[in-house]
């Protein structure tokens, strides 16, 4: 990272790049070529095929590493990224501990892939330390946080779990998508590895999918791009490009959601209709020490549960008409989705019931538009919600 460049906002924009060698262009160009001519056998600018690297996706790495203070290694979706990180550290007979609240596709990859793999996956509530602990076997490997988890928000306390599992050499990994490293610095907090579905909040305006890995052991990351190179899911040129774009304004964007997100949440923890709300940034958030410890600010995400139950609640997201009925986060529109049978489907019924995504949950993710929209948009959907019934 350059010394010149120490500020979040300053590192978002810029990274470590320079305008164009050739033509000056302050944009980095989208290099849409699979072949780079080479000088002599051996002799090469440092491209020679784009399943294993290319310019515009090196450029993307590049600023994603100096927000994570990291090596960066991008990948073709968030799935891609996981998948890699898996095969990556893990063989037959090895175990991973992993958050009980967790992405849906986190769950189907070990269900039906991994496992198949004689690779074995215990998921556990991560926020609870001795939990953990037992957890730990001879063949752990490693420890997947999730934190906040999705879709409850429920939070582990990093730095915890690595002082746990460093003296053990098990490894930890933490999905940061929900908050980013402009929100929670993983690294600091002894981690060895940071996920992020780049899809989400570090593109931000639903124009594409895709996945990093970031690490500061190059052993780890050699590795990362070794499986990428073999497996050929490294991110396309087009969609590095639109995710540079997106993330120069990642960290104001960040601070909108954040403030936006808190003015829903507290409007709707105020509502009649509203049972429970998930918010870190609530003072009635169960884990709200750890929030205030761990985040900068708490982020877009939140979820909730209205009093008259799930069929209100569904009643509710299909009669939204600002918020976007859909399966995703972290856009500038605002998303609402129902876990239950959207994100967190392919989750055994036991495993959701368990750690509280109920047929009734509703996650909401919030947008840039104006709150007193948003919450004007939800109250109407209320009111259907009851009219309806």
């Amino acid at each position: 990272m350059s010394k010149m460049a120490e500020g979040i906002c300053t590192r978002a924009i810029h990274g470590d790049l320079t305008p164009d060698s050739a033509t000056g262009s302050i944009l980095t160009p989208i290099y849409q070529t699979t072949t780079y001519v080479q000088d002599a056998v051996g002799v090469h600018k440092g491209f020679t095929y784009s399943r294993g690297a290319n310019p515009t996706v090196a450029a993307l790495e590049n600023v994603l590493g100096t927000l994570e203070d990291a090596s960066t290694v991008c990948f073709s979706t968030g799935m891609a990224a996981i998948t890699t990180l898996f095969l990556s550290l893990l063989k037959t007979g090895d175990h991973v501990i992993v958050s009980d609240v967790v992405y849906g596709g986190t769950v189907r990859l070990f269900h039906q892939v991994l496992e198949q793999l004689g690779i074995r996956a215990s998921f556990v509530d991560t926020s609870q330390l001795d939990s953990v602990s037992q957890a730990i076997e001879p063949a752990t490997r490693l420890i997947f946080l999730e934190t906040p988890g999705n879709p409850t928000l429920k939070l582990t306390n990093i730095a915890e779990v690595c002082q746990l599992a460093r003296p053990r050499r098990i490894r930890v990994a933490v999905d940061n998508t929900f908050l980013t490293p402009v929100l929670q610095t993983v690294f600091e907090r002894g981690a060895d590895i940071s996920v992020l579905s780049t899809t989400k909040y570090i593109e931000g305006h639903n124009a594409t999918v895709g996945g990093s890995l970031s690490t500061r052991d190059q052993d780890i990351l050699e590795r990362f791009r070794l499986v990428r190179k073999t497996m050929g899911c490294i991110q396309s040129p087009f969609e590095s490009w639109l995710t540079l774009r997106g993330l120069k304004t990642l960290p104001m964007r960040l601070q909108c959601h954040s403030a936006n997100a808190l003015a829903v949440a507290t409007w709707l923890e105020n509502h009649p209709a509203v049972r429970s709300v998930l918010y870190p940034g609530l003072e009635s958030f169960p884990q709200r020490v750890l929030a205030k410890l761990q985040h900068k600010n708490h982020g877009g995400m939140l979820a909730f549960e209205l009093k008259a139950g799930a069929p209100a609640a569904i009643r509710l997201m299909n009669s939204v008409k600002l918020c976007s009925l859909a399966e995703n986060l972290g856009a500038v529109e605002t998303l609402i989705t129902h876990p239950f049978s959207m994100s967190h489907a392919d989750v055994p019924p036991a495993q959701r019931n368990r750690i509280g995504v109920t047929d009734g949950l509703v996650r909401l993710s919030v947008g840039l538009e104006d709150p007193a929209d948003i919450t004007a948009d939800l109250e109407q959907a209320l009111a259907a919600s009851t009219r309806d019934k």
